[in-house]
């Protein structure tokens, strides 16, 4: 659920974080390699803060690691300046997720026909 939830506030998190100790967080918890590092730090010299919070965000949905999320949930705890962005990831319930997942279904199916339309 939490992989749901950060995607869902994944502009406000791209727009207001600062990742560069996230990410040190997430090296030393093992969620991101020594390679994932070095890119992510060429990312900010080449295209700046934004580019690098939303390749480590894209890089954490694309990993199979099942603590990636509950990790940067927790990397965000120790960060006194992230503070404000715990209560909307724990204002999500599981119920409005569930919601937000039923809506996007609703959206790939006909109404018509009832086909799927990817």
């Amino acid at each position: 659920m939490l992989k749901l939830k950060f995607r869902k506030l994944h502009t406000t998190i791209v727009d207001r974080v600062d990742p560069a100790s996230i990410i040190d967080f997430l090296f030393q918890e093992a969620v991101i390699s020594h390679d994932d590092v070095e890119a992510l730090q060429c990312m900010r010299s080449r295209d700046g803060r934004k580019q690098q919070c939303r390749d480590l965000l894209n890089k954490l949905y694309a990993s199979g690691n099942p603590q990636a999320f509950v990790q940067l949930y927790l990397a965000i705890k120790e960060e006194p300046h992230l503070q404000w962005l715990i209560e909307p990831i724990d204002n999500f319930t599981d119920q409005s997720l569930i919601d937000l997942l039923q809506q996007q279904q609703q959206r790939y199916i006909s109404e018509p026909t009832g086909e799927c339309a990817f």
